[in-house]
């Protein structure tokens, strides 16, 4: 009977194989199966694949806790959802599950592991007490919520750390986000053009990203020599709710308009209903027009005309960004581009 391909090595009957026996299989040292077995570019792929083919035939198991242990990693990357302005905001949200999906996928092709941690009720320190537990080997924030101060005193002393969110003055942190405010105006011309000029903001603007998007509303209604009306800037959070009572209550004090800027896709969807509830048709009545581009914009009725962020990018860009910090490199932060997808809500 044949002896377990080992045993060839080891020649132990039932130990199991080490490194070393894997090393000695394939012609090389111990340190190079070390880091072929954890995907390292310092070894050609040639020689990768052929150890860890030889890795595979003769049953080895890479001991992950101790390898860890050696290397001082975790081979994982914490997912940070800072809820300071909105506790009762969901995972579930379709803007955080999309987002999320796209860092996942790129996070897992480099073999780490991801953790997701919600924060509903930041207390000062939070960032930088999780950074000291060392669950992670790095992490990304996803949207500065109130936290920017935060943020920043945690990024002063930890580099594998990037953000999703807008790019802010004494911005001590590494940010991906989309043009916010070109996003913005663009949305507002869209609707200009469409005849509009009572045109509402809906959207909570205390937020960074919110904040810009306001701005963009303002600045194009400026450049077109449309009157700021402050009684069409409604605050509405991340919810359908929210937007549905703000549009609601807007209809019941009697306020005229016949267009909404929403600074989300969800707001925009929860506006819409409002609408279609008191019996006004969109965009024949109201044209609404979002910012996202979640899959769901393409599902409502209407259809959802909307900004697109190109969430995928920004994923790809936030994890190149953060395994870039993770070997040493400072990276800048980068604003990404952003486009009106038209459909029939405007």
């Amino acid at each position: 009977m044949r002896p377990p391909k080992a045993n060839l090595v080891s020649g132990v009957a039932g130990a199991p194989l080490k490194m070393a026996d894997i090393a000695k299989l394939a012609g090389v040292s111990t340190s190079t199966v070390s880091r072929a077995l954890a995907e390292s570019q310092l070894i050609p792929v040639e020689t990768r694949r052929q150890i860890q083919q030889i890795a595979i035939e003769h049953g080895y198991v890479i001991d992950q806790r101790g390898q860890r242990l050696r290397s001082n990693r975790t081979r994982t990357i914490c997912v940070a959802i800072p809820l300071g302005h909105e506790a009762d905001q969901l995972i579930s949200d379709p803007f955080f599950l999309q987002l999320f999906g796209h860092i996942a996928d790129e996070v897992s092709a480099r073999n780490y592991d991801v953790l997701l941690s919600r924060i509903p009720a930041p207390a000062p320190g939070w960032l930088t007490r999780h950074v000291q537990s060392q669950k992670a080997d790095g992490y990304i924030v996803v949207g500065q919520s109130n936290q920017h101060v935060e943020i920043n005193a945690a990024a002063r002393t930890f580099l594998p750390l990037v953000v999703w969110g807008a790019h802010l003055p004494e911005q001590a942190y590494c940010s991906v986000g989309s043009d916010n405010i070109g996003g913005a105006r663009a949305a507002v011309d869209a609707l200009l053009q469409a005849g509009r000029r009572r045109i509402v903001f809906l959207g909570a603007a205390d937020l960074p990203e919110i904040e810009m998007r306001r701005r963009g509303y303002v600045t194009a209604l400026e450049r077109a020599g449309v009157p700021i009306d402050g009684s069409l800037i409604q605050p509405a959070h991340f919810t359908g709710d929210t937007a549905l009572a703000a549009v609601q209550n807007l209809l019941a004090r009697g306020v005229l308009f016949d267009g909404i800027f929403a600074a989300s896709d969800v707001i925009a969807l929860g506006a819409i209903r409002a609408l279609q509830t008191a019996g006004l048709e969109v965009p024949q009545d109201v044209s609404v027009i979002g910012f996202d581009d979640l899959e769901l914009a393409e599902h409502s009725h209407p259809r959802l005309t909307t900004v697109r962020q190109d969430l995928a990018h920004g994923a790809a860009a936030l994890v190149e960004f953060l395994f870039r910090r993770l070997e040493g490199e400072e990276t800048p932060s980068a604003t990404l581009p952003v486009r009106i997808v038209e459909r029939d809500s405007v």
